[in-house]
């Protein structure tokens, strides 16, 4: 017999608050102890754990949903189900907690069947575009990509998601734009809108809501009572510091009009934050600053301006960052940037283009671009819900919200550190669940994409409805998902003839014409099964569970996505060979029909798992199988059901490359860091 009482005394701190091991039960256990006000940290582990209220009264948070506890209430959480226990009550609130590891039950809740987002409303972002260029490859391979295949995966998972993104008007980029071309910055920003909305639909990437925050009626006014919640929090306020101005025009300096040595890794970068080792700077401490307007030495003066020291909130990034999807490189930024004793960043700059805030200190200053575009997320989603009919409003998210930003990594130190403190300051009662996906850079030939030199694939050179396949296979097989990968046209030419023609289409016509010649043009039921058969149906099953895996949000990757549609083929033109020599032999006609359905099948499969990738292939190939375009993800792989007209031999999917179009005026923009500075995250400064 083993007895074990709660002893106050013998607790000691512990995920926030108060617990003591009890040993001997034969697996892990702990008294806990939490204080009135007292609430956990967020906790997410592979244990299954059994809570026991034994006293006391609060609430238990699973994910997005609330729970009361009361002294009598058990709960079983399951691996990974993110959970806080909160006191709510005027005593100690007291459990017991049993935890063991269940290998078979961790897996089953680490690659559920249904969308892990159940009934929550899913915000999927890719970062808004600078309205200064159009978008080319390197932009479209990362967050615009990405998210459209996250959502489109998503909802056939049963997931209520949408894809929001918009134009980011009151960038500094457009006032540079502007100045280039001779034209207002309202007039550039409207414009080069206009074309990033039409070059995301040649890319087949439809948008649930595509916000223009220079054109939206309700957005400056919201914008500036965001700006005032942060600044009645208190933790940001107006002061005189230190600021760059060009020697010869005495224009402030920050982001395009100055450049010089990051601070932090030494590289060449433009104000406020390096693209390579993503922390931010305060302008005045670049080495060796060159102003752009004059190309001189700038000159150090003072400026007022908004700022918040970031130092002072690590622990709520912290905290933030153990809630949602937040990857190691994400991590091992904050941890670099919160080893520096200060981090004080401006919230708002000098200047005319832009939102100047409410209140009188504001003046002559505009809300910096990046702490707005923590406010247009929400925006957005009011915005959406206005036209769905739903009560989503921007100045009382609900906890229940579950937001996946997609961005890149230039990116990484707004997303993923600024704005979870802008939050918490402006919006308290809020804790946002966010998950991050996060890529590098695309190169072209080598080098980055840079428009000045011309050296860039843009989109509507590449796109119309016969390459946009082969470009989204080519640029998820190839997007810089962990470091920085290349594109040359000769590699997408060469997997688009060799790949996609000589061994997708190739299989495909053949299967079809096979089909057509014994078995009148419609799909052959299943008739007696070898080993072999039985073996390639378990085969193609551990291929779904792969492309499903590929697709989860945990383990989101486009480029295991799209390696593992290309090893789905291949996988059935080694089956489909192995097989022929008995077609061709003549003999066993029921065993050939049952290969025969089985190649079909798993061309159905790929018509499913193709649709987040490859939309407008998987639906043709549904309709060249006979079937309706795939709307859920399949549970299982499933036959062709027989006398299903089969057409493929009579379809082209892909066509072969051909030569790019011209450069239209659109995307001239003549800026020479214009790519350099952000094309991975969608930015055209």
């Amino acid at each position: 017999m083993i007895i074990d009482r709660f002893d106050a005394t013998a607790l000691s701190a512990a995920f926030g608050i108060d617990m003591g091991s009890v040993d001997g039960l034969g697996t892990g256990a702990a008294w806990g102890r939490v204080a009135p006000g007292v609430a956990t940290t967020h906790q997410r582990h592979d244990e299954t754990e059994l809570l026991v209220i034994v006293a006391g009264r609060g609430e238990l948070a699973v994910g997005a949903a609330h729970h009361p506890v009361a002294a009598g209430t058990v709960a079983l959480l399951e691996p990974f189900e993110d959970h806080v226990v909160a006191n709510t009550g005027e005593e100690d609130l007291v459990f017991l907690t049993q935890y063991w590891r269940d290998g078979a039950r961790a897996v089953s809740s680490a690659a559920p069947v249904a969308s892990e987002h159940g009934e929550r409303p899913v915000f999927v972002f890719s970062t808004p575009p600078t309205p200064n260029g159009d978008l080319h490859l390197g932009h479209l391979a990362g967050p615009y990509l990405g998210a459209d295949a996250y959502v489109r995966f998503q909802r056939m998972n049963g997931a209520s998601a949408w894809h929001l993104t918009g134009s980011d008007d009151f960038q500094s980029y457009v006032v540079d734009r502007a100045r280039r071309e001779g034209r207002s910055s309202a007039e550039v920003a409207a414009y080069y809108s206009a074309e990033i909305a039409e070059t995301l639909r040649l890319m087949d990437i439809p948008l649930d809501q595509y916000t223009v925050t220079n054109a939206d009626p309700g957005y400056v006014p919201a914008l500036k009572d965001f700006f005032t919640r942060l600044v009645s929090s208190g933790a940001i306020a107006p002061a005189d510091g230190p600021a760059l101005f060009d020697p010869r025009t005495g224009q402030y300096l920050y982001e395009v009009d100055v450049h010089g040595g990051c601070p932090g890794c030494g590289e060449a970068t433009a104000g406020n934050i390096c693209e390579l080792c993503g922390e931010p700077n305060t302008v005045v401490d670049l080495a060796g600053p060159v102003a752009g307007p004059s190309g001189g030495a700038p000159v150090t003066g003072t400026a007022r301006r908004y700022v918040l020291p970031l130092h002072e909130h690590a622990d709520a990034v912290l905290d933030h960052q153990r809630r949602g999807r937040v990857p190691a490189r994400l991590r091992e930024l904050a941890a670099r940037l919160f080893r520096r004793e200060r981090i004080d960043i401006p919230v708002s700059h000098p200047g005319d283009w832009g939102i100047t805030p409410h209140e009188a200190d504001g003046a002559g200053q505009v809300i910096w671009a990046w702490p707005e575009m923590a406010f247009g997320f929400l925006h957005g989603i009011q915005r959406l819900g206005e036209r769905l009919g739903r009560d989503w409003t921007a100045a009382r998210p609900a906890d229940d919200w579950k937001v996946v930003h997609f961005f890149g990594y230039d990116n990484s130190f707004y997303h993923a550190i600024l704005y979870p403190v802008l939050y918490r300051l402006a919006l308290p009662g809020w804790t946002p669940d966010i998950d991050y996906h996060v890529n590098e850079f695309l190169l072209y030939d080598g080098l980055k994409f840079s428009t000045s030199r011309r050296h860039a694939v843009w989109g509507k050179q590449i796109l119309d409805a016969d390459s946009v396949d082969a470009v989204r296979y080519f640029l998820a097989r190839n997007r810089p998902e962990v470091e920085r990968t290349n594109f040359t046209l000769d590699a997408y030419e060469h997997t688009l003839t060799a790949t996609l023609i000589g061994t997708w289409q190739a299989w495909l016509h053949d299967l079809g014409q096979r089909v057509a010649d014994h078995y009148d043009g419609v799909a052959p039921d299943a008739g007696n099964w070898t080993p072999e058969h039985a073996g390639f149906l378990g085969q193609l099953a551990a291929r779904l569970g792969a492309l499903a895996a590929s697709l989860r949000p945990g383990g989101f990757s486009l480029n295991q996505s799209a390696a593992e549609l290309d090893a789905l083929v291949t996988d059935t033109v080694r089956f489909s060979r192995r097989e022929r020599a008995l077609a061709q032999a003549g003999g066993m006609p029921d065993e050939v029909r049952t290969a025969t359905a089985l190649e079909l099948a798993a061309a159905w499969l790929l018509a499913h798992a193709a649709t987040p990738v490859m939309p407008r292939f998987a639906a043709r190939l549904a309709e060249a199988l006979g079937q309706p375009a795939p709307r859920q993800w399949p549970a299982t792989v499933e036959l062709i059901p027989p006398g299903s007209k089969i057409t493929l031999a009579q379809i082209t999917f892909f066509h072969p490359p051909r030569p790019l179009g011209p450069l239209g005026a659109a995307h001239a923009a003549e800026h020479p860091s214009d790519a350099s500075r952000s094309q991975s995250s969608g930015s055209l400064a």
